[in-house]
């Protein structure tokens, strides 16, 4: 669906980013329209938290022009910030200050009174289910807590357009559902969001669109369902319970799926296209038998955003961010 340049709170044409010979964006565009949340999907080093950087005035691009609430980002950057927010993925608050000291400074440093600083500060702590932990130095907070009182940090003066850059790396996962929340409730007041994340679930539970990069380059845009359209009919997972066997059992995919497997040794799991769906599971398990392979289990199941990615890389997601160094 097309939209107006009225219609998005995030539009960029044609981005790059080198760094000497390093090329880390290589024309990127995005839409963003305003209200919703777009999913930044990609591996360690596919260029997501530097796209962020670009488009929340952090660095200049070498090319390509971006607006951001309306506003030209290139020549009115200090405009830009008065409107937006930036979650990075190291937490910015000061660990020796406590909560409710840690918004409260962040409402002064935007030029709020003190005393209308503290409200919002304290309005922000309750919406967060950090009041008990107010008066605590942000050293003692749990992890989920310390994100939770970053992302209040980041959005302290009510930003148009919030970014937060893979928001959950780390957390566990009630802390996880608990960041999902605030993003949830943060879009239904207005704000839109723009997300970068490695896990392909949380785009799939956030995103109203997604986009997928790779090397600094565009690969795929869609919304969740329209990816998992791309990559066909259901998936059959495979995993053996000894390793030598991973090559045969490779070799009896391939024959009856009639597709090239992904091989995951490391979890020795082979995943493929299956089109035949249940009604041709009784053909590969009688192949997998007769071959003598020992199975630790067997699943057949819908595609996955998980099953894109590989659609469109021949990579998982595990695997490119083992060559990323992740």
């Amino acid at each position: 669906m097309e939209h107006s340049r009225a219609e998005l709170a995030v539009r960029a044409r044609g981005v790059e980013m080198a760094f000497g010979e390093t090329r880390a964006l290589r024309g990127i565009d995005l839409d963003v329209p305003t209200g919703t949340v777009l999913g930044l999907l990609g591996p360690n080093g596919a260029g997501k938290t530097t796209a962020v950087r670009v488009l929340s005035t952090l660095l200049r691009p070498t090319a390509g022009e971006v607006e951001v609430a309306g506003i030209d980002v290139l020549r009115e950057p200090a405009k830009v910030r008065e409107r937006i927010g930036l979650i990075g993925q190291a937490a910015a608050v000061d660990e020796m200050l406590t909560g409710l000291e840690n918004l409260t400074m962040f409402g002064r440093l935007h030029g709020m009174r003190k005393a209308a600083a503290k409200g919002r500060a304290r309005e922000l702590l309750t919406r967060f289910d950090l009041d008990d932990a107010a008066d605590r130095i942000a050293k003692e907070y749990s992890g989920g807590m310390r994100r939770r009182l970053d992302i209040a940090a980041g959005i302290v003066v009510r930003p148009s357009v919030l970014f937060l850059d893979e928001p959950t790396t780390g957390l566990d996962p009630s802390s996880r559902l608990a960041v999902w929340e605030i993003v949830r409730e943060l879009v239904a007041d207005g704000t839109t969001v723009l997300l970068t994340t490695q896990y392909l679930d949380e785009a799939d539970q956030l995103a109203n669109d997604i986009v997928v990069i790779d090397h600094g380059t565009v690969i795929a845009h869609g919304t969740s369902d329209e990816l998992k359209g791309q990559v066909g009919g259901g998936r059959v997972t495979i995993t053996v319970e000894h390793a030598a066997q991973l090559d045969l059992l490779t070799g009896v995919v391939r024959a009856v799926a009639g597709a090239e497997p992904v091989v995951t040794a490391g979890e020795l799991r082979v995943t493929a296209p299956f089109e035949g769906g249940a009604r041709h599971l009784p053909e590969l398990v009688r192949a997998i038998d007769d071959a003598g392979i020992t199975l630790a289990g067997l699943e057949l199941r819908p595609p996955t955003l998980d099953d894109v990615f590989v659609h469109l890389t021949g990579r998982s997601t595990e695997d490119a961010d083992q060559e990323q160094g992740a």
